[in-house]
């Protein structure tokens, strides 16, 4: 009953945790939360993910259960002289002791296993999910800058009309101009055209088919979150998945080699069998019945030898992967640290000093030139430094965030969530 009480627990909390189907219209995908919600439910990998772990619970009723009885029946078709008719035996197998709760622990073992297996699943989904979301939203800003620019260049062409037209500028400008609006209508066109790839993208993680709508996203929630890299490594040895499911690994391996070692002790059965005589004629002899013992004998010693030190084997095999995938995390986890806060050193820097700054500097070379200071060509070079750095703005938030969300995957926590 303790059994089937926590696996119907078990497989409960993924469709639990995720609500209801019906809650998520796959046309009104607005927020992060909702593709994380719609990708939980639908995703094929993720689903496949949870199958292995409901079938490898499955196997621990198995690993519990005595060998079938063996039912035996014979009929006498040439009788003996004490006439015996026919015979019917029952024969039931006991492991040794500690074989089954040595196969129930591997089993169990391995469970525990596949259910970090699927949550390091979850968290890879949902790392892909999240860069792909800030990537199609860092898309809809390339258009929104890419729009504004060009309506800004439209207003230099003004500008160098303007001047054309009253002799106090001269017609290259408004030719410079006109270069400029056709290059940026270019660059937007361009832009635009990768919406269908980046939804096909989406629409592949969503199991949706590959061109199936996707309006523009909500703005994400810019994370300030204070991060304390001594904290998040203990986090990641406490609670990665990957090592978590390792960490079963070895264990499954440990109580496969106690296995190993009982499976040189024999295994009891006992049983009984009836046979039934002929009454007829002279013939008034009783049914027989009887009590059988049997064992097996462990005889090749040289084989259950070889399978403990396949055992110890698995064991070292199993402690060293642990030990380079511990190692390989922490050095990944690192890596993710300095690039976030390298990113959020450049959002500083673009945020508070270059953007404004360049934004200083179109309104003065604006100035300057209709004042007739400065030429043309210094005007545009203006327009185009504040393009590159609020573009390379918008990177490197999209790049913080999708860096945050490899460090979520690595420490299994939502450094985000209220």
């Amino acid at each position: 009953m303790k059994y089937i009480i926590s696996i119907i627990f078990s497989l409960s909390i993924y469709q639990f945790s995720l609500g209801d189907p019906n809650a998520y219209d796959p046309n009104n995908l607005k927020t992060l939360n909702d593709y994380l919600d719609f990708a939980s439910l639908n995703n094929p990998e993720l689903k496949a993910s949870f199958e292995e772990w409901r079938a490898a619970l499955e196997e621990i009723p198995q690993a519990k259960a005595l060998p079938d009885p063996q039912f035996t029946y014979g009929n006498y078709v040439r009788q003996s002289d004490m006439q015996m008719n026919q015979m019917i035996g029952i024969m039931q197998t006991f492991p040794w002791l500690g074989k089954i709760e040595a196969k129930t622990d591997v089993a169990s073992a391995l469970a525990k296993a596949a259910r970090h297996r699927f949550e390091y699943s979850r968290l890879k989904l949902f790392e892909q999910v999240k860069k792909e979301f800030h990537e199609f939203y860092f898309l809809k800003e390339n258009i929104d800058i890419a729009e504004q620019n060009l309506d800004l260049v439209k207003h230099f062409e003004q500008v160098a009309l303007s001047k054309y037209t009253t002799a106090t500028g001269a017609h290259p400008d408004v030719i410079r101009a006109q270069i400029e609006l056709a290059k940026y209508d270019e660059i937007l066109v361009r832009i635009k055209e990768l919406k269908t790839p980046q939804v096909s993208r989406l629409n592949a993680i969503l199991n949706r088919a590959p061109d199936a709508p996707l309006d523009w996203p909500d703005k994400p929630d810019f994370s300030e979150t204070k991060i304390d890299s001594e904290q998040l490594m203990r986090l990641l040895i406490e609670r990665n998945p990957q090592l978590s499911e390792l960490s079963w690994m070895i264990e499954a391996a440990r109580k496969d080699f106690i296995l190993a070692q009982k499976r040189s002790y024999p295994d009891l059965s006992v049983g009984v069998e009836w046979t039934g005589f002929d009454r007829s004629g002279d013939n008034s002899g009783r049914d027989s019945v009887l009590l059988l013992f049997q064992m097996n004998i462990p005889l090749w010693s040289g084989s259950y030898k070889a399978g403990e030190r396949e055992a110890r084997a698995n064991i070292r095999k199993a402690t060293y992967q642990k030990i380079n995938e511990e190692k390989r995390l922490v050095a990944e986890l690192a890596g993710v640290l300095y690039n976030i806060e390298e990113s959020r050193r450049q959002i500083s820097l673009y945020r508070d000093i270059l953007i404004p700054k360049a934004q200083q500097l179109i309104q003065a070379s604006e100035t300057a030139y209709k004042a007739g200071t400065i030429d043309f060509l210094s005007l545009i070079d203006s327009q185009r430094m504040l393009l590159e750095y609020t573009l390379n703005y918008q990177r490197v938030i999209t790049d913080h965030q999708q860096k945050f969300a490899e460090m979520e995957k690595l420490v299994a926590v939502d450094l985000e969530a209220k």
